[in-house]
């Protein structure tokens, strides 16, 4: 790891406001292609997962969403329980910046797409006791747009399909049906 991502790390945590964002922003920037230092900082966000500050969970969340496709050893299948329960956070700022970049797990290969799709599906279909479950629910509609505009996998587009199918209420089958449009 060169000494500009290590300063972003540092900044992305103890920075002044500004400092942390460009530190976020460029650590989102250098993790969108494969990197080789993955595993330098892949059990610390592990534990930021569960940080008491809620940036520094959603941070860690984001983080290692992008950090799946460096991930060789395919860690992120045992740690994917930890970065899914962030989705599910107190804060929901923290949860819905989480769930949003989920996705970004399932480009990491076949296994992991099928993991993340078995997730969002069942948090799609069991979630509607949870606040705000119809953002929830088109962000794993985005989400499965985000996959297949990725691949043109046509089983994640039938999955997503059928889970519109089931919204009783036409008004946000609608609005899920215009993500895919």
């Amino acid at each position: 790891m060169d000494d500009q991502v290590k300063l972003a790390f540092e900044k992305s945590k103890t920075g002044d406001k500004d400092e942390r964002y460009e530190a976020y922003q460029y650590i989102l920037s250098e993790t969108e292609q494969r990197v080789e230092w993955a595993y330098e900082v892949w059990d610390q966000l592990i534990e930021d997962l569960t940080d008491k500050d809620n940036h520094q969970r959603s941070r860690a969340a984001q983080y290692l969403a992008n950090l799946a496709i460096s991930d060789p050893e395919m860690r992120i299948m045992n740690d994917f329980p930890k970065l899914w329960e962030v989705t599910k956070d107190k804060k929901f700022v923290t949860a819905r910046h989480s769930l949003q970049s989920i996705w970004k797990v399932a480009i990491a290969g076949k296994p992991q797409k099928e993991m993340v799709m078995e997730y969002m599906v069942q948090r799609f279909e069991n979630g509607t006791d949870e606040k705000n479950f119809t953002l929830i629910r088109n962000d794993i509609i985005q989400n499965m747009k985000n996959i297949y505009d990725f691949d043109n996998d046509e089983a994640v587009k039938q999955t997503a399909m059928e889970l519109i199918d089931t919204v009783e209420d036409k008004k946000y089958q609608k609005k899920y049906m215009a993500i895919w449009k």
